[in-house]
């Protein structure tokens, strides 16, 4: 896109040298010339009326505490790009659709975001279930759709032109912490998880890269959504088991480790996880029962262990405290290593947007084009760090984080930079094959 000639700045501020338009655009972008740029879009884009974006999201049910992260995330992500000029020169909208937390209610909700109000472009469920089954529909209705889930087919077996997803899934979890897990934490494994995609992804993608590296999985305990006692599973679990790998959410995940805790599972065997088991839940809350457990991160808890501007921003938007990320004045803890998704994808659709030079709905292929292979540095708009959307298979390839809860604080043990996921991720799928 070349910029109008005649295109004039804002006037400056005579103290700051910025009006607050010009200054949310550097901050967000990360510089001064991406600032620059971003006006010659404002004022080159002569299309009128709102963009509306979807964003269909757990306000409701068993993910619900997640939701209300992924809902704040959004908010106020739309109300930097609307302070900030909006995309193209016209307001951002967004449209919610609360999936109750069930897959049927979350496939009729994108229907109705899509066909009733009029959304362009979603920014998806956390909950695998219901993206897996929003995905068909989307692409039905030629509609970019970013998932913020993690089961692999999201990306993969069940991906198309129209799906994305910034933030990992359980493929790159995989290639990311089963080998410093192998080799610090054992080499025997049992996996035990709800009986749901989530889980059931986990164990298909860890298993193949355990037993490639010589490990031992033994065999998988699904649990029922909805079990309160699992202690009749954990009795189950194999005594020569080195490594409890297990991978629940929300209650069942307190559940899990407050009864492996009584059970002295933990003295008898090394305790690993991912951070979706761990989200939204301070570990002071349950009794010391997370105390010794590693979790790998998307996105450090704490500000100390990346400490940078952009983060320590992030952290004040969403009004949480930089040690343990709970809201001020609640006992909310952010879903963190996976509602970043839900403020970045808005501004990842803003550039994209912007880039093709997208009006309406016949110039969609245009966004999908800039969004594979998009490149976003660390900045405002990306505070959980520098990645891509790889262009063959449109999963984000981002900086990963080995940590360890002590004293009921996360402690980074190791970071797996995104260059080494690229590496041991081949692309498995390229849609740029697929017809739009």
């Amino acid at each position: 896109m070349t910029k109008d000639p005649k295109t004039k700045q804002p006037s400056r501020n005579t103290k700051t040298g910025y009006t607050r338009r010009s200054f949310m655009q550097t901050t967000l972008a990360g510089g001064a010339a991406a600032a620059g740029a971003y006006f010659g879009i404002i004022h080159r884009a002569d299309a009128s009326g709102p963009i509306v974006i979807g964003h269909q999201c757990e306000l409701t049910g068993g993910f619900s505490s997640w939701g209300y992260w992924h809902d704040k995330c959004a908010k106020a992500a739309v109300k930097l790009i609307n302070d900030g000029g909006g995309i193209a020169g016209r307001k951002l909208e967004m449209a919610v659709g609360d999936t109750e937390s069930n897959p049927a209610a979350g496939a009729r909700k994108l229907r109705s975001l899509i066909q009733r109000q009029k959304a362009s472009f979603i920014v998806g469920s956390v909950h695998s279930g219901i993206m897996l089954a929003s995905i068909p529909i989307a692409t039905e209705l030629k509609t970019p759709y970013f998932s913020a889930g993690e089961a692999t087919e999201a990306t993969g077996s069940k991906g198309s032109r129209y799906s994305f997803r910034t933030g990992t899934d359980t493929y790159a979890l995989a290639a990311a912490g089963v080998p410093w897990a192998m080799q610090n934490l054992g080499k025997n494994w049992t996996m035990i998880f709800p009986d749901y995609a989530w889980g059931h992804s986990h164990h298909r993608e860890h298993r193949k890269l355990i037993e490639a590296a010589g490990g031992k999985v033994n065999d998988p305990i699904a649990v029922p959504l909805g079990t309160k006692d699992i202690v009749p599973y954990l009795a189950r679990i194999p005594k020569e088991t080195e490594v409890l790998f297990s991978v629940f959410f929300g209650a069942l995940s307190v559940a899990f480790y407050t009864q492996q805790k009584s059970m002295r599972l933990d003295e008898k065997m090394k305790m690993y996880s991912v951070s979706g088991t761990i989200e939204a839940i301070d570990p002071r809350d349950i009794g010391g029962a997370t105390e010794g457990v590693y979790f790998l991160e998307n996105f450090p808890r704490p500000l100390e262990f990346k400490n940078d501007e952009y983060h320590k921003k992030f952290n004040e938007l969403m009004n949480v405290d930089d040690v343990y990320a709970k809201e001020k004045g609640s006992n909310k803890v952010m879903a963190k290593s996976h509602c970043w998704q839900s403020y970045e994808n808005f501004f990842v659709l803003k550039k994209a947007i912007e880039t093709s030079g997208w009006k309406s709905q016949k110039d969609t292929q245009g966004v999908i084009e800039a969004l594979e292979g998009l490149k976003m540095e660390n900045s405002l708009a990306h505070p959980q760090g520098s990645k891509e959307l790889r262009a063959e298979d449109h999963s984000g390839m981002i900086d990963c984080y080995m940590s360890r809860v002590e004293d009921s604080k996360f402690v980074i043990k190791k970071r797996i930079p995104r260059a080494d996921l690229e590496a041991k991720l081949p692309p498995r799928y390229d849609f740029r094959k697929y017809a739009l």
